[in-house]
């Protein structure tokens, strides 16, 4: 994993609107905004499966003081094989519904990546 050891350095960064450089240099052009919705004091990390259009996660995580964001932010981490910093809560960070944003991949392809290991399938390495 990316270093997912304490709940601390795994605190979402708090969202920002891209400046004139970024947009310049193609800041949005890759950028995946999901829904998921989480399930806290689960027995294992891993994604369920689909709940109303969002996606649906279960995590050994509590839903107290944050522990349960930063556990969302580090499974996503290893299984997106993306960094840290490329993952931001954008809505929800008291609820089970959240809204996350993923700089760097697309939709369709983080959504397939979360769901085929629900599936179990082989994942492909590029």
């Amino acid at each position: 994993m990316f270093g997912c050891l304490s709940s601390k350095s795994a605190a979402f960064i708090p969202a920002r609107k891209a400046t004139a450089r970024q947009v310049d240099r193609g800041y949005n052009a890759s950028m995946a905004t999901l829904r998921v919705h989480i399930v806290p004091n689960a027995k294992i990390d891993n994604v369920v499966g689909e709940h109303g259009g969002a996606i649906k996660i279960k995590l050994r995580a509590p839903a107290v003081e944050g522990k349960a964001n930063a556990a969302l932010r580090c499974f996503l981490t290893g299984q997106l094989n993306i960094s840290q910093r490329a993952i931001i809560l954008e809505h929800g960070q008291r609820s089970r519904d959240k809204l996350i944003r993923v700089d760097g991949m697309s939709e369709e392809d983080v959504r397939r990546a979360l769901l085929r290991t629900n599936r179990n399938e082989p994942t492909v390495s590029r």
